[in-house]
């Protein structure tokens, strides 16, 4: 497993600046996650020039449709060598077999439940108040139909990590430096994370948001080793 954990998530509005920090990060990241913001606003072209700076690339599209819509999408995100791309669990048995018909160099991974919802609202749209139950449940759906990981909140991963093994991959946001109030709402620190199971963090504000981000992923880093 390579020794760097932290995938960098660099959605912004502003390329150039987003550019001079792949440069400045490159050297201590795993990897760069791009999500809707970055690819909505600057597409192909703008994913390319990140790429050009560092190849290893989360495109994180989170897709979400009817299985013949997501495996020609998969088919065309796959176009762009991501290490890593995303699909809802919630979209279906289906819909994830078909996720994987076309994958050659990217891992897909599956959603579980978005580290922004609380139990309330866990309640509200899946009639679950324990999210631990509809985590366990997503995750064997992703497991039964062979994707190759999951997205889950820190606060799930070792229950996850006991039910799919070793090889199946965790890929864990909601990961904070200190005490922060923001819209995630299942954290935990970058060591605590890795120590229960997780393969790799995803980790944006803290970061990007620093006077010194190299700094602090150096300090995540260390943190971690």
């Amino acid at each position: 497993m390579n020794s760097k954990k932290v995938i960098v998530a660099i959605d912004s509005d502003n390329l150039k600046k987003i550019k001079k920090l792949v440069n400045i990060l490159k050297s201590e990241a795993y990897a760069f996650k791009i999500g809707y913001e970055f690819f909505f606003n600057f597409g192909i072209d703008g994913y390319n020039q990140v790429k050009k700076i560092c190849p290893n690339i989360f495109l994180d599209l989170k897709l979400h449709d009817i299985p013949n819509t997501v495996e020609k999408g998969v088919k065309a995100i796959g176009k762009l060598k991501p290490l890593l791309t995303t699909v809802h669990i919630s979209g279906g048995n289906e819909m994830m077999r078909a996720s994987i018909k076309n994958k050659k160099y990217t891992k897909i991974l599956g959603v579980s439940v978005l580290t922004s919802l609380d139990a309330n609202m866990t309640k509200l749209y899946y009639n679950e108040k324990k999210i631990e139950n509809l985590v366990k449940k997503f995750v064997n759906q992703a497991k039964k139909n062979q994707l190759d990981g999951v997205v889950c909140s820190p606060l799930e991963i070792k229950y996850v990590r006991k039910k799919v093994g070793k090889k199946f991959l965790i890929v864990t946001p909601g990961i904070r430096i200190k005490n922060v109030y923001d819209d995630q709402k299942r954290v935990m620190t970058p060591k605590e994370a890795i120590d229960l199971g997780a393969d790799y963090l995803v980790i944006g504000r803290p970061i990007i948001k620093a006077s010194n981000p190299l700094k602090i992923l150096k300090t995540i880093n260390n943190s971690i080793n």
